[in-house]
């Protein structure tokens, strides 16, 4: 389906791929288990702490596309609610968690430097998580998904999957999804393969279907959000 250009389903549309074949690793190398649930493994880094799971990968796609077009409009809400943007983050306004309550706290006055924007997301990624990511986004009908679109339940537990692109079928109008996700513990980003069926990576739309199914989780129909 055409997306426009400089959206994030464009921008999504051309994330890097490892090479076929690359099993998917946590974020301490080791194997994911399983390994019959990837088509492909995006070449960006998971970490080396327990972090990016699965809305933080959603969140990290999400910022990085932000990133690479306005830094100082990136920020993204913790769990308490709190709304923490970089801009403030690398101009030195951070924050603290004391049991409950989230407070203000100085920190060193920075260069909005994609390392920096990475060290930003990993404080993010440990205070933020289904709930806060599902509570900023806008439920939209399964019938007009879109690139860019989330899989969501927020939850503990609770799970996130990334609506990578959409297909459309030129004669029955029949629409595709090519999805990602993380998972726990901390896993590399992978495009998810269709276990159920021969349709490779690609996941049929059923609007009347009051579930849908991914490999690992099983959906609402009522549980699809857009940024």
């Amino acid at each position: 389906m055409a997306v426009e250009p400089g959206s994030f389903g464009h921008w999504l549309r051309y994330l890097p791929l490892l090479p076929a074949g690359t099993a998917v690793h946590l974020h301490d190398g080791k194997l994911k288990d399983p390994q019959t649930v990837h088509a492909a493994v995006l070449h960006i880094d998971v970490g080396t702490r327990d972090l990016q799971q699965c809305a933080d990968a959603v969140i990290r796609l999400r910022g990085e596309y932000e990133f690479s077009r306005k830094p100082d409009q990136v920020h993204f809400h913790l769990t308490s609610g709190h709304d923490i943007r970089f801009a403030d983050w690398y101009s030195g306004q951070g924050f603290r968690v004391s049991g409950d309550e989230v407070l203000p706290a100085s920190k060193t006055v920075e260069k909005p430097t994609h390392a920096v924007f990475r060290r930003y997301l990993d404080q993010i990624f440990t205070y933020a998580g289904t709930l806060s990511l599902a509570r900023e986004l806008t439920p939209v009908s399964l019938a007009n998904v879109q690139p860019g679109d989330v899989f969501i339940r927020g939850g503990s537990p609770g799970h996130a999957v990334l609506v990578l692109d959409v297909a459309e079928h030129l004669t029955t109008g029949q629409r595709y999804v090519l999805l990602a996700q993380s998972y726990m513990p901390a896993q590399q980003i992978h495009v998810l393969r269709n276990t159920e069926s021969l349709g490779g990576a690609w996941f049929a739309i059923q609007p009347d279907n009051a579930r849908f199914a991914t490999p690992e989780w099983v959906f609402r129909r009522e549980e699809l959000r857009r940024f």
